[in-house]
């Protein structure tokens, strides 16, 4: 049985003026997900501003996630590394937390080889019972997760079910699915190419879009895999020009500041990153008002 099916959001990690965890933010964001029908909390990972956090912050966002959202819906806890054993010690904790699942990001900088890979993943996954995702993003990482890579991995590790795929790479994610010949659970990476990883298999996505949009986003993946493919493409396609302004500039420098637009408290970010260019700021204001999110 699947994690989930339909959209998951990977939700922001809202920061006060001092740049300290906001819970309260938090919790708020998390139960506005909820009642617009997002499927799956997937906290702390790249546009939980993960990278920026520490270690303890990072197990205590994750529990606190796992608190606020009190079972309604799956919660799958970022807890990758370019270290193994950081990420063993976080998927141990967020395991512990009670987390439903793990999304672990190949090892970035240090520009791991398959074999290493392999070595990776299962290191993880054998110290959890929780199950992993693997988050295969080569244009962050500069480290890219093969398709026999992935075919090995699912086949020999009880525990590894499943992957975020966010190549941009159709014919690398057709090839994988057919190496796992349908013991995958594949989401979507990238919110511009949902119904193309649908149409191979894919049971869902792993959305940005979602933290201001999550209605539309679960409504397009559901009607998609209920058999109104025609409804699904049009609010793929209705959504286009928005995705794009979300990543004019570096996720998630835009979808905060389209957050504190709607004033959902999303808060300033942490440095290296910066607040967003005016001018960016405005074709994103523009689009909002055009998908109806904002007047």
């Amino acid at each position: 049985m699947s994690i989930f099916r339909g959209a998951g959001v990977a939700i922001v990690t809202p920061m006060k003026d001092n740049y300290e965890v906001n819970y309260d933010a938090l919790e708020t964001n998390i139960n506005y997900q909820i009642d617009n029908g997002t499927d799956c909390i997937v906290i702390t990972g790249t546009t939980g501003e993960s990278a920026t956090l520490t270690e303890q912050e990072h197990v205590d966002v994750i529990k606190a996630a796992i608190e606020f959202t009190r079972h309604r819906i799956p919660v799958i806890a970022g807890t990758g590394s370019n270290s193994t054993q950081t990420a063993i010690e976080l998927s141990k904790e967020a395991d512990a937390a009670g987390a439903d699942g793990l999304l672990v990001v190949t090892p970035y900088y240090n520009k791991a080889t398959q074999k290493g890979l392999i070595a990776h993943y299962t290191a993880i996954a054998n110290a959890v019972k929780a199950p992993v995702v693997m988050y295969n993003v080569p244009s962050r990482t500069g480290c890219n997760l093969m398709p026999a890579t992935v075919a090995e991995l699912v086949k020999n590790v009880d525990n590894i079910v499943g992957i975020k795929d966010a190549t941009g790479n159709l014919a690398q994610a057709a090839r994988m699915m057919y190496l796992c010949d349908g013991n995958l659970e594949l989401y979507s990476g990238e919110d511009g190419q949902v119904l193309p990883l649908l149409s191979i298999g894919g049971i869902g996505v792993i959305s940005v879009l979602s933290n201001i949009a999550p209605r539309q986003t679960h409504d397009m993946v559901m009607e998609y895999l209920e058999g109104d493919q025609e409804k699904a493409r049009q609010i793929q396609l209705s959504a286009t020009p928005l995705i794009d302004a979300l990543f004019s500039e570096v996720n998630p420098i835009p979808v905060k500041a389209a957050m504190n637009m709607m004033g959902m408290q999303a808060g300033p970010l942490r440095g290296p990153l910066c607040e967003m260019e005016d001018a960016h700021r405005e074709v994103l204001r523009q689009e909002m008002v055009r998908f109806g999110l904002l007047k």
